[in-house]
């Protein structure tokens, strides 16, 4: 029977994953305005939100130490860069009609974490992994030859985003220090490129719609708020429950893409697709596998050892 914290964490899960699944239509509102004019104002203003929450918790303590860190410091240097470069080509690729490529991404992206786990961490990957990462392998190659290119928008998505989560890995910083430190690090290019828009008369804020300048305004919540409350899930739930729901976010993401944006999704996609869902389902299934042998043995070790 799920305990009080189980049952928190689920639902803290819940909402992150749909806040990120439904993500493509908050930004397909910005339409009209510069992929890198809302990236800009989604770093300002995130910024301004994790400030105002440790502000409110007067949780400053930490910052004394990162500053003594120089190799620490480095490494979110580095995954706000590569957090940055995946915000942009994500706002880029959904307001140019992306919408199922951006969702491919995210599906691709749990076997690249296994692929780097195994090349990066010497993690071995079980048979039933490499099956699950050959499926996916097959699904992109398929799609390379059919297209004549490869699914660049979401390989660079997955591979990304799987970089920045193996620096965040290494990282001693919770999800609002983190964010705090890479949004602080992206800051001053941020508003450099916002002030020179401003100045040249192409900026949005202050000139657009009163709904286009609110969403560029909250864009800094909306980033936040989905992290925060995975942060929060992440304490409260297994790994593998949360393996398990992380595919609502680009599960929602494709159906928008394909039912509300019409975007093309041929036979030819559709195949290529169904090698990388096959790979999920093996590598999903497998892993619900392995937990449960390895709660199994751990019971009978601890029945054992009593």
């Amino acid at each position: 029977m799920p305990t009080q914290t189980s049952r928190s964490g689920l639902l803290f899960a819940l909402v992150a994953y749909l806040l990120w699944g439904f993500f493509p239509v908050y930004w397909k509102l910005l339409t009209g305005v510069g992929a890198f004019e809302i990236l800009g104002h989604r770093i300002v203003w995130s910024l301004g939100f994790v400030l105002a929450l440790l502000a409110a918790r007067r949780h400053w303590s930490w910052v004394r130490a990162l500053l003594r860190e120089p190799r620490v410091l480095a490494t979110y240097a580095v995954a706000a860069c590569f957090v940055g470069a995946n915000w942009a080509l994500y706002i880029w690729a959904v307001n140019s009609g992306h919408v199922v490529e951006t969702s491919l991404g995210y599906f691709i992206n749990p076997l690249i974490n296994v692929l780097f786990g195994a090349l990066l961490f010497g993690e071995r990957l079980r048979r039933l992994q490499k099956w699950a990462v050959g499926l996916a392998a097959s699904g992109v190659l398929y799609l390379t030859i059919a297209h004549g290119h490869p699914p660049w928008i979401s390989l660079t998505l997955a591979t990304s985003f799987a970089i920045y989560g193996v620096l965040k890995k290494k990282g001693p910083l919770g999800s609002v220090e983190g964010l705090t430190v890479e949004t602080a690090i992206l800051f001053i290019p941020a508003m450099v490129w916002l002030l020179s828009l401003e100045r040249e008369g192409t900026g949005s804020f202050g000139h657009a719609s009163p709904l286009t300048q609110t969403l560029l305004a909250f864009s800094g919540v909306a980033t936040a708020l989905p992290l925060l409350c995975f942060g929060a899930a992440v304490r409260r739930l297994t790994l593998t429950t949360l393996g398990l729901m992380q595919y609502i976010a680009p599960t929602i993401q494709f159906l928008l893409g394909v039912f509300l944006y019409h975007e093309p999704f041929s036979s030819t996609r559709a195949v290529g697709f169904a090698l990388i869902w096959s790979g999920l389902i093996v590598y999903t299934a497998e892993s619900l596998l392995n937990h449960r042998r390895t709660r199994r043995q751990a019971l009978l070790a601890s029945y054992e050892a009593a």
